[in-house]
């Protein structure tokens, strides 16, 4: 098969098309026929090794060189062979996941509890778009951030790829959601069920002179004097990412946050991997999807030879919503 190889940390062109051997399905596993992934930061951050301090951290991504060759956290495709005590799927079946890997190549082995049933109201590049982003919204708004009807929800960095499934998600589940982004991206924030939307240029959030139920900062732009101002006591604040340096960022951020909770009167979260139960949780964003809730936003898309400048564009840290890749017509 076709994958586009990582064999040394690098900028997008260190990604080598190549022919390699077709996964074989373990235990537990089943192998997919790639038709669409999607492009994140995990994929980039793992491209460049950085931030290089987790490099040196228990299933970082490899000290001197990747440790996962394949790069694509999400995978939309068909199933074509399972491996051994395999019962939840059959070959044929169309479906989607959260693999970590395997997506930048024509075939994955992916483990049964890292899928489920495609959503029916998606195409398979839109499919792609949902797993990895959609689950982290998930997991930062009902298990981290402990959502309930009625809260008032901020969610910072409401543009990206998480950030517009947050925005969505939190509407969902009965929340007030106010929605920070740039200037560009106000009316899509709005379009996508937030109830009130800062442009982070024109409006200083610490002058909003209220305070919410659950701040979620994708962006990772909120300085630490904010959370006071911002969190009600008794409320939460929930840390998902930010933007990436060479060294220790967002690591150092996250660090930050959780070294400051003892201080604060309200409860600290960070949402990070390794993700939980993903099966369940797809099969829960499949019900909000094809109920009508949820929808991915994708920005571009790309060819499967074109892997290498989805990956620049995203890196740039402009898109709106998701970069995906079609792999296979």
């Amino acid at each position: 098969m076709k994958a586009f190889v990582l064999d040394s940390y690098g900028p997008p062109d260190a990604l080598k098309l190549t022919e390699v051997p077709r996964p074989v399905p373990g235990p537990g596993e089943v192998l997919v026929r790639v038709r669409a992934t999607s492009v994140q930061p995990f994929d980039w951050h793992l491209m460049r090794g950085e931030p290089r301090l987790a490099r040196l951290m228990p299933g970082g991504p490899g000290i001197l060189r990747p440790s996962l060759p394949i790069l694509g956290a999400d995978v939309a495709g068909v199933v074509e062979e399972l491996g051994p005590g395999v019962r939840e799927v059959a070959p044929g079946d169309e479906v989607y996941a959260m693999s970590g890997q395997g997506g930048f190549g024509e075939y994955a082995a992916v483990r049964v509890t890292d899928l489920a049933p495609k959503p029916a109201t998606l195409s398979f590049e839109e499919a792609a778009a949902v797993p990895m982003a959609a689950q982290t919204a998930l997991l930062a708004l009902r298990d981290d951030g402990g959502l309930r009807e009625g809260q008032r929800v901020l969610v910072n960095g409401a543009s990206g790829g998480v950030g517009t499934f947050a925005v969505q998600l939190a509407k969902a589940f009965g929340g007030v959601v106010t929605g920070v982004c740039s200037p560009a991206n106000v009316d899509l924030v709005g379009s996508l069920g937030a109830g009130e939307v800062v442009d982070y240029t024109k409006e200083d959030l610490l002058r909003l002179g209220r305070r919410f139920d659950l701040v979620v900062d994708v962006a990772g732009s909120l300085p630490g004097r904010a959370w006071r101002r911002l969190v009600r006591p008794g409320g939460a604040h929930v840390q998902v990412g930010g933007r990436g340096t060479r060294w220790l960022q967002p690591m150092g951020r996250m660090f930050a946050t959780m070294a400051l909770a003892p201080f604060l009167p309200h409860r600290v979260a960070i949402t990070t991997g390794p993700w939980r139960e993903t099966r369940a949780n797809l099969m829960t964003l499949t019900g909000f999807i094809d109920g009508g809730d949820v929808r991915p936003v994708i920005d571009r898309r790309y060819g499967f030879a074109e892997i290498p400048a989805a990956v620049r564009y995203q890196e740039e840290g402009h898109a709106r919503g998701k970069v995906v890749v079609t792999v296979a017509p």
